[in-house]
């Protein structure tokens, strides 16, 4: 059955709902409920976005405007469907454009406004990931050895939106249904009366794919065939890797119990098989991933193995 509204982890929805002229409103409603009252913004202006996307990794996995608020904030908002090598590191680069942008010709004392980068995250921070950290929002400014606050006006947010599990009857407040809507938007079929805030009328209206024009119902459905393949690389490095050393590991242990001639043998033999199996589903899981162009460190992410390890198996897949 195809949805009724879009998916909002697409390019085409992302812009559809906060990145166009007449549904900043939506934009507005969603940065406040991430921002402290002193920087609560009434009004906002889109920039022109000349630095983001520079590569073609960007492109495809990275979704982002740029804005500043009536009183100078600058906003980098981001969406960021996949994981990608030194995401830090291009978090923190790209933040630098909106501080450069700021100065001023001639006499300046370098006072600068706030800037904000929002990264919205459909994948989990890979030291979230080891120790088992559930944190929804990450909210990160430079501090001293103290941990007091040295500098407040840079501020990353970032949302990791798979760690984000409350139904509609646990949402306390407009932050939780608006990290609800980002999650199952494309998952409803009309409003549900726990959103009945009339900026989520408007989502719901904007959102309605039977009302986009042909152009744009193409374009969706190519932005939404985009997100899948990139969500399904991972998924299916997995899958496969695991159905295939299952089997094979399965074949082993009953060549083994065969060998031995005796029903403990063959017990025994499936169970050594079975760790064989766990440990060639990992193999091929890593192999699958390195066919498909992801980095040593990504693989590590995404199966949650140490990146020792992955290399130490990249190494045997070389082999």
């Amino acid at each position: 059955m195809q949805d009724v509204f879009v998916n909002p982890f697409t390019d085409f929805g992302f812009k559809k709902l906060f990145g166009e002229e007449p549904n900043k409103d939506l934009l507005i409603s969603f940065l406040n409920t991430l921002l402290p009252d002193k920087h609560q913004i009434a009004s906002l202006q889109y920039s022109k976005n000349e630095h983001q996307g520079a590569t073609a990794l960007d492109r495809k996995a990275i979704f982002d405007l740029s804005c500043k608020s009536a009183t100078g904030e600058r906003f980098i908002v981001e969406l960021q469907k996949a994981k990608q090598n030194f995401f830090k590191d291009r978090s923190v680069y790209y933040a630098t454009f909106p501080i450069q942008e700021q100065a001023q010709r001639g006499e300046w004392d370098f006072q600068l406004a706030a800037v904000y980068t929002i990264g919205i995250l459909d994948f989990v921070f890979d030291e979230d990931a080891k120790t088992g950290d559930q944190e929804v929002i990450h909210a990160i400014q430079l501090k001293n050895q103290h941990g007091r606050v040295f500098y407040d006006k840079l501020t990353f947010i970032y949302l990791t939106l798979p760690h984000f599990r409350k139904t509609l009857a646990q949402l306390d407040n407009l932050q939780d249904k608006w990290l609800y809507v980002f999650r199952h938007l494309h998952e409803f079929d009309d409003i549900p009366p726990e959103l009945k805030e009339d900026v989520f009328a408007k989502v719901f209206a904007v959102a309605k794919i039977a009302k986009f024009s042909r152009s744009e119902q193409t374009a969706y459905r190519d932005s939404l065939k985009y997100y899948w393949d990139l969500k399904n690389v991972t998924d299916t490095a997995w899958e496969e890797g695991h159905e295939r050393g299952r089997k094979q590991g399965l074949e082993e242990g009953r060549e083994q119990g065969r060998e031995q001639g005796i029903k403990q043998g063959l017990e025994t033999g499936v169970e050594i098989g079975l760790e064989k199996g766990i440990a060639k589903t990992r193999l091929l899981a890593v192999q699958n991933a390195h066919n498909m162009g992801l980095s040593a460190e990504t693989i590590a992410g995404v199966l949650q193995l140490e990146l020792a390890e992955v290399e130490r198996l990249l190494a045997q897949v070389n082999n």
